[in-house]
């Protein structure tokens, strides 16, 4: 298909340069929701209902938005991966679901929400995401995966006993694995993407863990605040000096 038998999408092309980002964000929503739930004190609850007001309000500026607009995306995207670690923190201390507990109900709204997705459109590709019905269902998945990675990520690093380090080892060791299969393998672009979009929360979650927590549970102990700020900085040079295109659909 030509470029001109096609229609901008309001997502970005799914390159290298958007792993990149996408990556970066995951570790900034940890440390940034760690710095408000802890650094600052105003726990889980607050800090839950202050980030899903942000990300309610970009989602509907990003919906509303007639074209692609990276800095608008992203800002979204990292809305999303900062609500994701404060109520996955909230899910599963506050409420005392466990680690276990809260990623078994994640994964299955998040498995519902691409059903329903499928069903009612017919694909579940980003390539799709063009129109406000098709952003709602993205913006929920999406949301959905970045709330499941933080406890997929806490889960591995202290119920699966393997810590920070390890628990971001097994995934960038799972997320290799992705890649092997999209560049040799015929396996179906639109779950690796779904996958690989998963896997890189709990990446983030643990590098970011594994940069703010106390020396004594296996951290470094860097400052939160400035953690995430010099993460910050790096993601607004990466929207701005990479290639940033809208996605492209039939």
């Amino acid at each position: 298909m030509s470029r001109i038998d096609s229609a901008l999408t309001k997502v970005p092309e799914v390159t290298l340069a958007f792993w990149i980002i996408k990556i970066a964000a995951t570790t900034l929503g940890e440390t940034g929701g760690d710095a408000v739930t802890m650094t600052l004190h105003w726990g889980y609850l607050a800090g839950t209902v202050l980030f899903l007001v942000a990300l309610v309000g970009l989602v509907i500026a990003q919906i509303v938005a007639k074209r692609f607009h990276p800095s608008l995306y992203w800002a979204t995207i990292i809305a999303s991966t900062t609500f994701g670690t404060t109520m996955a923190d909230f899910a599963d201390r506050s409420l005392g679901i466990g680690y276990t507990g809260g990623s078994s109900l994640l994964l299955t709204l998040l498995l519902a929400t691409l059903a329903l997705w499928y069903c009612v459109e017919g694909s579940i590709s980003v390539d799709t995401v063009s129109r406000p019905r098709i952003e709602a269902f993205y913006w929920a998945a999406i949301t959905l995966s970045q709330t499941l990675g933080t406890a997929l990520g806490d889960w591995t690093a202290d119920t699966g006993g393997l810590g920070y380090e390890g628990g971001a080892l097994v995934f960038a060791a799972a997320l290799a694995v992705l890649a092997a299969a999209y560049f040799w393998t015929n396996t179906s672009r639109v779950a690796l993407f779904w996958a690989a979009f998963i896997l890189t929360r709990p990446l983030g979650a643990t590098v970011g863990d594994f940069l703010d927590k106390p020396l004594a549970q296996g951290g470094l102990a860097v400052s939160r605040p400035l953690a995430s700020a010099v993460i910050a900085v790096f993601i607004i040079l990466c929207v701005v000096l990479l290639p940033q295109r809208a996605g492209r659909h039939s």
